[in-house]
This record gives C-alpha cells, sequence and structure tokens, in this order.
C-alpha cells in the first residue's frame, strides 16, 4: 500500500517577523528608519528576505512586530505585502509597539514583542510559531525546519549555522551533542564553544525559532511574569529550555536554498557599514555567492512603477556606461561610468561622473565631474558637481562617515554642513 505524502506544515504555521530593532552599528543609515527598512541589493529591503522565505516556504499567515522609527518599514510592508487575502485563511499583519499590557510599557525586548500579541496569535491559532529576525539577509526553507523539529519532538528548535570561532563573539552561540541537542546557549561569549569535532568553528544562533504554538504562549506567560528576565529569546527564554534539555539545533545547510550557481549556504548580518557595503558590492560578481536571480525562490518586494534604466553620449570621456553594476528603474546615466557599483532606484549620474564600488541608495542625482569610489550615499543625497570622495581618507574622515576598511558614509545632513 503506498505511503500516503505529509502534508505541509507551513500552511499551518505563522511566521512572527520581529522588526523593531535601530542597528545602531548602521550609524546615520538607521537615523530615519528601522535596519528592517533599509534598502539592499538594488531595489529590496533588507526585511523582504525573511518575508520572500516565508511565503515560499509556503506560509500564509505573517506578522511584523514594528517599534523604532517604523514609519518607512511600514509603509514599505503595506505597499508591498498586502496581496495575503483573509478569505483564502492568510493574513498579513503589522504590529507597532502599542502599550497593549501597560500604558508605560512598550515593547521590553524580543519575547515581550510577541508576548504583546497574543491575543492575536490565540485568534489566529496557528499550530506552530517560525520566530524571524527582519534583519538579515539569505534564502531558506523554513518547511524543512519545520519538518525536523515535528520529527523530533523538541520543545523549541533553533536555527544555526557554522563561523569561525573567533566571529561567534558576536552571536549567540550553543554546544550540541551528538544528536543536536543543544546543551549550552551563551549570548555573545568571550570564549564560545566549539563544534564537535572542529575546534576552529562554532554553532551560531540565527535568531531563527521554531515553537509548538501552545507550548510558546505558556512559556511567554511564565517569561512575563519574571521580574528578573529581561524579556528577551536569546537571553532569557531559550537558555530556560536549554535547562529543561528541550532545546534541538537545526544546522542552515539543511534548509538553505541555493540556485545552480550558488556555493556555500549565504547568510550575513550587514549590521554594520562595511558589512553592509560588502554584501551589495558582492553583488556584482559575474557569479555573486548570492543568487537574487533564481527565478525558483524569487525575493519579494514593493515593485515602484518606473521607466527603464537609460544611458545616454557616446563621446569620449562622456560616454553613459555601467560594468559590473546593478542599475535599477529609473536611472539616468548620462555622459558618466558606473564600476562594480549599485545603482537604487531613481538615481541620476550626470556627466563626467564617475562611480566605483559605490552603493547608491534611491533617487540619489551625482553631480558633473563627481568622483566617488568605496561609499555608501544615503536616499535622496545631492552630490555636488565636482566633489571627490575616496581618494583622501583624512578629507573623507573630516567630511563624513568613514569605517574602518576605508568605506564612506554620505547622507544629505553631512553634505548641508559642506556649504
Amino acid at each position: 500500500m503506498r505511503e500516503e505524502p505529509q502534508a505541509p506544515l507551513a500552511r499551518t504555521a505563522m511566521a512572527f517577523v520581529l522588526a523593531g530593532g535601530r542597528g545602531s552599528r548602521l550609524m546615520e543609515l538607521t537615523d530615519r528608519r528601522a535596519k528592517p527598512a533599509v534598502f539592499f541589493g538594488g531595489k529590496s529591503r533588507i526585511v523582504d528576505f525573511a518575508l520572500s522565505n516565508a511565503i515560499n516556504s509556503g506560509i500564509r499567515r505573517v506578522a511584523v512586530a514594528t517599534q523604532y522609527k517604523a514609519h518607512s518599514l511600514i509603509r514599505h510592508l503595506q505597499r508591498g505585502w498586502n496581496f495575503l487575502r483573509h478569505e483564502r485563511n492568510e493574513s498579513f499583519d503589522i504590529l507597532p509597539a502599542s502599550q497593549r499590557v501597560s500604558e508605560t510599557a512598550w515593547y521590553q525586548g524580543t519575547a515581550d514583542a510577541v508576548f504583546q500579541n497574543i491575543d492575536i496569535i490565540e485568534d489566529l491559532a496557528p499550530r506552530h510559531i517560525v520566530l524571524l529576525a527582519g534583519d538579515h539577509v539569505y534564502k531558506m526553507d523554513y518547511e524543512r525546519m519545520l519538518r525536523q523539529h515535528v520529527d523530533s519532538g523538541a520543545e523549541v528548535t533553533v536555527s544555526c549555522m557554522a563561523v569561525p570561532r573567533e566571529e561567534a563573539k558576536g552571536f549567540g552561540v550553543m554546544a550540541v551533542d551528538a544528536a543536536d541537542r543543544i546543551t549550552d546557549f551563551v549570548e555573545k561569549p568571550k570564549d564560545p564553544p566549539a563544534m564537535p569535532g572542529n575546534e576552529a568553528m562554532s554553532l551560531a544562533s540565527m535568531g531563527i525559532y521554531v515553537f509548538d504554538t501552545p507550548f510558546l504562549l505558556d512559556q511567554l506567560k511564565r517569561d512575563a511574569a519574571d521580574a528578573a528576565s529581561t524579556h528577551d529569546f536569546g537571553k532569557d527564554i531559550i537558555p530556560h529550555l536549554v535547562a529543561r534539555g528541550g532545546a534541538v539545533a537545526h544546522r542552515f545547510e539543511r534548509s538553505c536554498v541555493r540556485s545552480a550557481s550558488e556555493g556555500a549556504p549565504y547568510w550575513r548580518d550587514v549590521g554594520t557599514v562595511d558589512a553592509y557595503w560588502e554584501a551589495n558590492i558582492d553583488l556584482t560578481d559575474i557569479l555573486p555567492a548570492l543568487d537574487l536571480y533564481d527565478a525558483e525562490w524569487p525575493i519579494w518586494s514593493y515593485g515602484e512603477v518606473t521607466p527603464p534604466a537609460k544611458f545616454v553620449h557616446d563621446a569620449a570621456g562622456r560616454r553613459g556606461e555601467a560594468v559590473s553594476s546593478l542599475v535599477s528603474g529609473g536611472c539616468i546615466v548620462s555622459g558618466a561610468a558606473a564600476r562594480r557599483s549599485l545603482l537604487f532606484t531613481g538615481t541620476h549620474l550626470h556627466s563626467y561622473a564617475t562611480v566605483d564600488e559605490a552603493v547608491i541608495l534611491p533617487r540619489v542625482d551625482v553631480g558633473r565631474g563627481a568622483r566617488l569610489s568605496r561609499v555608501v550615499v544615503d536616499r535622496g543625497c545631492r552630490i555636488p558637481a565636482g566633489l571627490v570622495v575616496g581618494e583622501d581618507p583624512v578629507a573623507d574622515a573630516a567630511r563624513f562617515r568613514r569605517t574602518e576598511k576605508g568605506v564612506t558614509l554620505i547622507t544629505q545632513a553631512m553634505l548641508d554642513r559642506l556649504a
């Protein structure tokens, strides 16, 4: 007798995206927007990766908790993610911090952000909750993680990936036994525990958790009643469950989605200006580590209606061209040159301007004869004609934000101070 195929677990699960953080290490890029709302890859926002993974995995109930400077994020979510329909047993809820539990308390931590929305979760009654950070770049099939969670009987399943031990100091790190049951979990340890059989590597938490819904709600209520708790998953909930013996690790390589051109599993926390610049510039490679052109696992986003990109002028020294670059809709490259750069929507490069290894966010106007290299230019900037950035480190540091790796961040407020 033929065995019946297992029904997808994602269809009865809910994705709860934690998207309230500022991301202060991105400096001025998050002065006006939360980290999940920061632009990435030419036309997307960082939060689109977690949301796209959920949709591509088959999850049709999604909630996004926001807090810090949420207007830009909420506007993006309303414009790009409003296609889920209640009449098809789907839902998409935006959950701003709204003092639902106390008139004096906003979200106190990641666990509290979920606890304050317990009534919404109970109303939808999903079988499982997939908790996601809204500020990482990766492609992952959550159905595979859900299946492991059910098959293992875990109280919580924690997604993890192998990182060099020195780098693991900035993550939540776990020790596991031979069956991948988590035996210890520590936040940002000075001496991270090594992986079994590999002393040079550690297992770092990706901030992705799967729970049976009733069990999660019980744990949230217990944690909310604990006056000593910081109400955070990484600091409180997960260590408590590890001590109970109920936490199991899920290796990212088991559910990482890769096209034929992609090699090692790709996951990035683009939490610093350097990491953000590097991850964007990496997309200009002939075969980038992250394939945004994978039609089988698309990264969904708000599709702004724009005219095609335009390249004009064809004279020596004044030729509109782009080499090894991503150029979005609405861009005009007018007698200028872009090399190994990303031009986001609506950017205009004027004659004789050059940009090299530049991440230029939407609606930027680069003046005639400007030269920009190794830069991140914030949305809406007006680069003066003849401005040179990336050739004199001392001058760059005096005028703009220059990182340890020599990347210069430019905002309009910095440009206004030049006048």
